[in-house]
Parts: structure tokens; sequence; C-alpha cells
């Protein structure tokens, strides 16, 4: 009696078409495996019943699912022979044929090729091999290029060779066809922003109209992607698109099209004037210092203290805040967390004014550049050290209510406990969230985020503020901890010890403050 051998059969179509037959390709590659391995039987070979199909996957990598649970199962030790129709149904890839034939040989597999006879056990059957597989890949790139220059050619003459179809149009017959309700959409976008000359207050303006991205739906009609509110990147990259403009793009390369322009030559270049003028004022706002103590400011624990800023009412605040607090190192805080910008900045720059009157050609930027090493925050008092070793000592007395509306928080309990109704609208609107998902209000995310019109990403961020602990929504009722709504989703998507952690909360604390909020509760 022969030992018994088990073959595994594996099978790869290259592309979906024909799938839908009766009878296919990879029908016709495992009825030829299991005649070749049933005219073996007398070796021991039997075919085993688990099938390995990969169905419009390409040879050009490893990425197959079918290919890779063959391969669990070879380490498994399930299998004894893989068996194929030809060679490049495995792979057209000398590179993955080499870690192919390195994994069969650990696992001593034997692999049969049924249409074409060789034996990798020899140095010939391998050269053999090798150079099949040389034209294998070789026949895979003479493909590709092909196909490359064929996309090429179509677009130069203004053809339409597929992909995301642009908002305003629908594709009949493989041609790019206007859709009069979204061409008006379009024009309405490139008309506001000329008004407006602002991305912000753009999509503002087209929330409230209720204007979204272009719908795109599968064969039955179900909806697969878009629908949603615009967000900043596709907005851009549609004020962008000269496709609008009845011309067809490759690589960087615009050529007259075959369809019709939506937008008129005059609205397009105006709206690319007042993007290019916007882009160059952002970036030499970028490039400006955004802060003049930048660097040299650190509280007196030793952090540095670094600048931000907040909006209220269209007017922006600047402020800055140690960096113990951004990081949540409550161990690490100092006696002043965070302090207005303006005020701070102007004491310490009257203070070297003062002392370097001879320097009345440096500007304020200049002037800390030149003389200042470090400057040392503390409870009512600024201790700055020069670069030529001498202090200068500066009291300050910290405004109770400061123009800049950024507020004093020290340690000392000088900072008044009041919550942030921002924060509590965000806690309430995530816990109320969870319970209408909970409750089977809504299907999905997807779906309450179409009915709210918001971006699914922004809601799931949101929902993470319902999985803070107790203990720290208690404290952030009572106004006790303060933190960046931007950083709290981050926090929320942690642990409760880590959430804890990093906002600065003892253990003894958060056992007392549950207790608490259990007890009201």
């Amino acid at each position: 009696m022969k030992k018994p051998l088990r073959c595994a059969v594996y099978t790869r179509k290259s592309t979906e078409h024909g799938l839908e037959l009766e009878f296919n390709s990879l029908h016709a590659q495992r009825e030829a495996c299991e005649a070749y391995i049933k005219s073996q039987s007398h070796e021991g070979w039997s075919t085993l019943p688990k099938r390995y199909d990969d169905a419009a996957y390409s040879g050009g990598n490893l990425e197959r699912p079918a290919l890779q649970k063959l391969l669990a199962d070879i380490d498994a030790g399930r299998i004894d022979i893989v068996v194929v129709y030809k060679i490049d149904r495995l792979t057209r890839s000398l590179a993955d044929f080499a870690k192919l034939v390195e994994a069969f040989d650990k696992k001593t597999i034997s692999f049969v090729a049924v249409t074409q006879q060789f034996n990798t056990t020899t140095s010939m059957g391998r050269l053999t091999l090798n150079v099949l597989l040389s034209f294998a890949q070789f026949e895979r790139e003479l493909s590709s290029e092909r196909v490359r220059d064929k996309i090429a050619a179509s677009r130069q003459k203004g053809k339409w060779t597929g992909g995301g179809i642009p908002l305003g149009y629908d594709v009949k017959d493989k041609k790019l066809v206007v859709n009069k309700r979204e061409a008006k959409i379009v024009r309405t976008i490139f008309e506001r922003y000329l008004a407006l000359k602002c991305l912000r207050r753009l999509k503002e303006d087209l929330d409230k109209r209720g204007i979204a991205s272009k719908r795109r739906t599968d064969g039955s009609g179900r909806i697969v992607s878009g629908g949603v509110p615009f967000t900043y990147g596709p907005l851009a990259y549609l004020l962008k698109n000269r496709t609008y403009l009845g011309e067809m793009g490759h690589k960087g390369r615009w050529f007259a099209g075959e369809h019709r322009a939506i937008i008129t030559p005059t609205l397009f270049d105006a709206v690319q004037e007042v993007m290019k003028r916007n882009s160059i004022e952002r970036r030499q706002r970028r490039s400006s210092p955004p802060a003049l103590l930048t660097g040299v400011l650190f509280d007196d624990r030793g952090n540095r203290m670094s600048p931000s800023f907040t909006t209220k009412r269209a007017v922006r605040y600047r402020f800055y805040v140690s960096s113990a607090v951004l990081s949540g190192r409550g161990d690490q805080k100092a006696s002043v967390r965070r302090v207005p910008a303006v005020e701070l900045e102007n004491v310490v720059i009257a203070s070297l004014r003062q002392r370097f009157s001879e320097a009345d050609d440096l500007d304020d930027q200049d002037l800390m550049t030149a003389n200042v090493a470090r400057i040392t925050l503390t409870q009512g008092a600024v201790s700055v050290k020069l670069k030529t070793g001498e202090p200068l000592a500066i009291t300050f007395a910290w405004p109770t209510k400061t123009s800049s509306g950024a507020r004093i928080e020290s340690c000392s309990g000088a900072k008044e406990e009041t919550p942030d109704l921002a924060l509590l609208n965000a806690l309430a609107r995530a816990h109320m969230w969870r319970k209408a998902l909970l409750d089977g209000r809504y299907k999905s995310v997807e779906d309450l985020a179409q009915t709210v019109q918001w971006h699914p990403k922004v809601v799931r961020k949101a929902l993470r503020l319902a999985f803070l602990a107790p203990d720290i929504i208690e404290a952030m009722i009572g106004g006790v901890h303060s933190l960046p709504l931007s950083r709290l989703p981050v926090v929320g998507d942690i642990s409760w010890g880590k959430q804890r952690e990093r906002l600065g909360i003892s253990d003894a604390q958060a056992c007392r403050q549950t207790s608490d909020f259990v007890s009201r509760s």
C-alpha cells in the first residue's frame, strides 16, 4: 500500500468576466486537476474536498484569500501536494514564487502543474520553472503597459476611461453626459466660492442649503457612497477640477474632452485666482512666528509652555498653556497652567525695552531673539534669564478678567470651577446618540450621520465621549477639569485608567468621585 498523499487543488482567474457562467474557467481548471490526480491514484494521490478558488484576483501578488488559506493549511500539515492547472495560476512574480518554494520546501510539499511537466526536486526542474515564471511575469508587465498606453491614448483624445464620476455628470455608453440637476449644483458651488472667497464659509453655506456630495450606487440601485456633506478636501478638489471646462486629464496634462463643459472659463479662472491668493496668504501666516515667547517660556516645574488659541464669535484669543496640561501629566503640573498671551507678551516686551533702551531699531521678535535665553513663569512673577546671564525679574499681577478672554488656571484655587458649556453639550449629545443607537432608532452610525448631516467619521469621534469614566464626567460637570474639546475624543478611546492618567486624576480621587457620582445617580 502506498502512503496516502493529500492533494489540494488551487485555481485562479484574473477578471470577473465569465464568472457568472454555469461552467467557467475555475471549474475547468479544477476538473483538469482532479483528472490528473485520479490518474495518479496508484501512487496514493487523493483530492481534498476543500476548494481553494481565487476569483478576480491578480497573480502579481500574494494578497489572495484562497491562497492565504492554502498556505495556512500547509503550515498546519493538512496538505502533501499542491496541484495547479498552470504555473501562472499560482503566481506571475519570480519574487513571490521564491517565497512559495521556500514555504513548500520547509513542509516537504510537492508542487505539480498538470499541463507543464517538471520536477522541482532537481536543479534542472527548478531552472525550467524559473524560465516559465520569467515569461509569465514578462506577459503580466507587457499587459499592464498595453493597458496604460491605451488609457493615455484615450485620454489624449478626450475619452472617458473610467474612475470616480464627478458631480454634475453621469456615464452613458462609456461617455460623460451632463446631469442637469447636478450641473446646477456645481455652478452654485463655484459662484458661492467666488462670492464668499473662503472654503470654510463655502462649506457652511452648502450645509445650510443641504448640498451634499454625489451619490454613487451599485447595480441594484443601493447607495454605496456619497450623499454626505462636503468636507474641505473634496470641496477644494472640485473647485480645481478642469473636467468642468470640458477637458480630460492624464498625469497632470489636460486635453479637449468629448463631454460638454459646465463652467465657463471666466468663472473657473476667477475661482483659481482667489484660491491661489488664499493659499499664498496661508503660507505667509504659517511662516510667521505664531507667538513671541515660543520656545523660551517655561512654568516653575520646567514644563515648556506652548502657544494655543481659541475662537469665539469670530474673535481669536491667544494664550500659553503648559505642556503638562496638554499631555495629561497631572503629577508635573505647576502653579500656573494657562496664561493670556497678549498681557504676558506686553509685560515682557515693555521690561526688555526699558532694559535695552538703545535697541529701538529692533522689532519685538528680534529683541527677544537677541537677548532672552529663558523665561520662567510663577504665580505673580515672571523671571527672565538674559543671554548675558543677567536675571531680569518682573512682577506681574495676573488680571482677574483679561482683555483676551483667556482664563488663568493655577493650583492655588485662583481658577473658578465653572463647567464648560460646549463640553457639556458635547457630552450630552454623545450619550443621546449612543442611546439612540442602542434602542435601534438608527440602523448604523452611517444612518445617524445622514440624519444629523455630519460625516460618519465625525460622528464616530463624537460618540467616544460617551465612554468616558463616570468620575471624569462628574469632574467635568463640576468644572474641576479643563481640557480642549478637540482632545477629549482621543481620551475617550482608551481605558478608564489611562483616561485618569492623562487627565491627572489620582486613584483615590477617582474612587471618591465615582462613589459620589453613583450615590447621586
